[in-house]
């Protein structure tokens, strides 16, 4: 390990660590907060003033009237303490869904959209009652919330639009998480599949966001048997027999050699191109959609090693 490497690991060791630290730390204080009988080594009457802070800040699901009038800066720290509280168990539930390790497309996805919808429910969570602690009626809120998604409706069109393609593409199984699949010329792997949009990764690893909406023809290239294709180039004063044996001798030990990328042995087509200065001949191998860039790289390594070493060489030029 270089230096550069160990200068790079230890912040981001450090930063997670620190991350921990504080959920760990806005867990107690929640649980502190709902059972202060724990805290054994406060006064009874300590702990009695954190069950009222409790009772009247959290518990309460109408308006929090301060008797005395002005501003009731205990709202703020109540609120605080609940928005800490949302962040830490979005982070948990987060870590949880990272230990559930699934070899089904299927399963993952049903995972990333499971907790898309929790980490939504969250935020709706602390927006709602972060309005009550503040001194809002939840009640009013939630019904006014109402009022206006019916009004938003008419002019969202295109968000419920994204909504329910998200829904029917989860339900019809037409791509799922890992999948690799051609949108509007775009070829990438999916990484995610939200309520509103799906994340594609091509193999230069460019992120694209698209809308579940515009996703309306696509090739799912994981459901058939990719082909890749290897165009050799061979001088025309070349002997061809000879080049052609060779090239028959690699493509045997290929899947052998690299049984990760080829599903049998590739196949070899014949002269795809001829001119003045070489011979274009194509080998062809059924591969995995995935797969289909490493193994036409280690084709091509290969014949390429085979015939220099049999001092073929690629044109008369």
């Amino acid at each position: 390990m270089t230096e550069k490497t160990k200068t790079v690991q230890k912040p981001q060791s450090r930063k997670s660590t620190s991350r921990i630290i504080g959920i760990l730390l806005i867990l107690l204080i929640l649980l502190a907060l709902n059972l202060p009988q724990l805290l054994f080594f406060l006064k009874p009457e300590q702990q009695e003033a954190i069950r009222l802070f409790h009772t009247t800040y959290f518990n309460q699901y109408t308006p929090i009237r301060n008797p005395e009038g002005g501003f009731d800066w205990l709202r703020l720290v109540a609120l605080l303490f609940m928005l800490a509280a949302c962040w830490a168990v979005s982070r948990v539930i987060k870590w949880l869904f990272s230990l559930i390790k699934t070899k089904n497309r299927h399963t993952e996805t049903l995972k990333g959209l499971a907790a898309n919808v929790i980490r939504y429910g969250i935020v709706i969570y602390a927006i709602i009652f972060g309005l009550n602690i503040l001194g809002a009626d939840v009640l009013t809120v939630i019904a006014g919330l109402g009022i206006l998604a019916l009004i938003i409706g008419f002019g969202a069109q295109s968000l419920i639009e994204d909504i329910f393609s998200g829904l029917f593409i989860l339900f019809e199984g037409r791509f799922y998480v890992g999948d690799i699949i051609n949108v509007d010329d775009f070829r990438g792997e999916v990484k995610s599949i939200g309520i509103v949009s799906t994340q594609l990764a091509d193999a230069g690893g460019n992120l694209r966001v698209i809308n579940n909406s515009d996703i309306r023809v696509l090739t799912n290239l994981s459901e058939i048997t990719s082909v890749a294709v290897s165009l050799i180039s061979v001088a025309c004063s070349a002997n061809l027999d000879q080049a052609e044996e060779i090239i028959a001798g690699v493509i045997k030990i290929l899947p052998e050699k690299y049984p990760q990328y080829f599903k049998g042995e590739p196949r070899y087509v014949g002269v795809e191109e001829l001119n003045e200065t070489n011979v274009i001949l194509k080998v062809t191998a059924n591969v995995d959609e995935i797969n289909i860039y490493m193994a036409r790289r280690m084709m091509n390594r290969e014949f390429k090693k085979a015939l220099d070493a049999a001092g073929i060489k690629p044109s008369d030029l």
